[in-house]
């Protein structure tokens, strides 16, 4: 299916304009190819991807946390080599499965498709105790620790769902003991997690929210994140940053988040693209 041309209209709203590419390419560190808004088309992925590497995001990584998005991600990582993917059971999947009777049947699919070479993260996985109820906290942590457990055999990085659960988010990580490469996604925290994950050696991943109006205390957080430990998201096709929020998101607008992180920062744009793009490649390898 076609994807609007920026300055169209789509079937939720305008599609934004592509800004000033950046003078450093970087990757979008998490995005989903595989969700379509309501009353929209499924994205064209070789478009997106055009869109893009035309700013300098030449790099993403597509994430597909239930059953069909997996399936989706190893078909779209053999494809596209500027694309590597992610695999996981979301935390709010979790209990719809273990409901069905079908929780233990997708583990094992999980672990065959996370397999996949150009598959290097387990995610995204965690705890959502905004949707889920405290009927689905039990198995919702148990697949957390699942999770954990199968990016340390697998040698892959994780990304960490976080949504109303941060002290549980950090303790389990803390009991199981986290993977080498711990990226906390769309991170939501405030100043004082974020010393916490930078002192435990974590990844602060940063999406458009960081600059939303009312988002003072995460550009707080982020103003606290060391270069090294910085990455960024869109979180697509949710979480577009401003001025265009409330529109689809998609991987062409991270110069916009990028250029408010640099200023959050306090360093130069290219300065901050050059240790987005280093840090990725530290954590996910080489595309």
């Amino acid at each position: 299916m076609a994807t609007p041309e920026p300055g169209q209209r789509s079937g939720h709203s305008r599609v934004p304009d592509a800004p000033d590419p950046l003078p450093i390419s970087v990757v979008d560190n998490h995005t989903h190819l595989d969700i379509a808004r309501e009353g929209e088309d499924a994205p064209d992925v070789g478009a997106v991807i055009a869109a893009a590497a035309a700013v300098g995001v030449d790099r993403l990584v597509q994430i597909g946390c239930d059953l069909p998005g997996a399936r989706f991600t190893v078909e779209m990582v053999d494809r596209h080599p500027a694309m590597l993917g992610g695999v996981a059971l979301h935390p709010n999947e979790v209990p719809r499965l273990a409901e069905a009777g079908s929780l233990d049947a997708a583990y094992r699919e999980i672990e065959e498709l996370a397999a996949h070479p150009r598959v290097r993260v387990i995610g995204e996985t965690g705890l959502d105790y905004y949707r889920t109820g405290p009927e689905g906290v039990g198995v919702q942590q148990d697949s957390f620790r699942w999770h954990i457990d199968l990016a340390k055999r697998t040698g892959k990085a994780l990304q960490i769902h976080d949504r109303d659960a941060h002290d549980d988010v950090l303790r389990i990580l803390e009991e199981e003991g986290a993977p080498a490469h711990t990226v906390m996604h769309c991170f939501s925290g405030d100043m004082a997690m974020a010393r916490t994950c930078v002192e435990r050696g974590y990844y602060l991943s940063f999406a458009g929210t960081v600059t939303f109006k009312n988002a003072k205390g995460l550009r707080d957080a982020l103003s606290v994140t060391p270069l090294d430990r910085v990455l960024v998201e869109t979180d697509a096709p949710y979480l577009t940053p401003a001025p265009w929020r409330g529109a689809t998101n998609a991987s062409y607008l991270v110069p916009l988040t990028i250029r408010a992180m640099a200023g959050v920062l306090g360093v130069a744009v290219p300065t901050l693209c050059q240790a987005v793009s280093d840090t990725s490649e530290a954590v996910y390898g080489p595309w």
